[in-house]
């Protein structure tokens, strides 16, 4: 792998998201002010946890909700290349397609973590204040990595089926709905546990419930939750790229 082709295709995606309004609403101007509203309508608002405010208890919910939109980002990068003819040009370069998913793996997990450090920074000046220190919070980022290569390879899956990029946009929440609803900040009951049980969020959520609540970094339930978000991420992203070459051509 040409570590220098690499580089290139990874500031030719993050200048194109940047350029085109829509993405730069969802990558900046989503996280911002999904953070705002709950902030500022859930920060007096007591929850079932004594001294918590409501807010402070969605707030892991928000870091994790942030980053799997990148499904949609991904899938509607992907079918626009195939639209245009992108991926055809690139099958006559030296570019290989290691080089090309590695490029886009890269670039949409550093737009996932500008969205999280988004989150984070307003739920700071909100209020929110974790139980953690520096180590809990690099902790929170490894989470936060491991689900934005899931969601690369969700978005990969989508831009396979999706016939357009119309298509790829709603096909996306298929996999951004489930997730949403049963793995964020939206409270699990024991019947909706089943179905949150088969989503990457929710063991992202969980973790990183624990981590802000003072828990130990070695505890079961993070290292449980890491070592299911670990696997299954590498999973999801490897079947995205076989998929996608597969069916794709590139």
């Amino acid at each position: 792998m040409n570590s220098q082709r690499i580089f290139a295709l990874i500031k030719m995606e993050l200048k194109r998201l940047i350029r085109e309004p829509a993405n730069l609403f969802m990558m900046i101007l989503f996280p911002a002010v999904l953070t705002l509203v709950f902030g500022l309508s859930f920060s007096s608002m007591p929850s079932e946890i004594p001294g918590e405010s409501q807010f402070n208890v969605m707030v892991p919910g928000l870091y994790t909700y942030a980053c799997i939109f990148i499904i949609m980002t991904v899938a509607q990068s992907f079918s626009v290349d195939r639209e245009q003819g992108l991926l055809e040009r690139i099958n006559t370069t030296p570019t290989s397609s290691s080089e090309f998913m590695g490029s886009h793996l890269i670039s949409n997990s550093l737009i996932s973590v500008l969205q999280v450090i988004i989150v984070m920074v307003l739920s700071f000046v909100l209020g929110f204040r974790p139980e953690t220190g520096v180590l809990g919070i690099l902790f929170a980022f490894t989470l936060i990595f491991f689900l934005s290569l899931c969601s690369v390879g969700l978005g990969l899956i989508t831009a396979t089926i999706a016939k357009s990029p119309g298509a790829a946009t709603g096909i996306s929440f298929i996999f951004i709905l489930p997730q949403m609803f049963f793995g964020t900040f939206i409270a699990i009951t024991p019947t909706t546990e089943i179905i949150a049980s088969f989503l990457p969020s929710y063991y992202v959520t969980d973790a990183l419930t624990s981590i802000f609540n003072g828990d130990p970094l070695t505890s079961l339930n993070i290292l449980k939750d890491l070592l299911f978000i670990s696997i299954i991420s590498i999973i999801i992203v490897v079947a995205g790229i076989l998929i996608h070459k597969k069916f794709s051509k590139v």
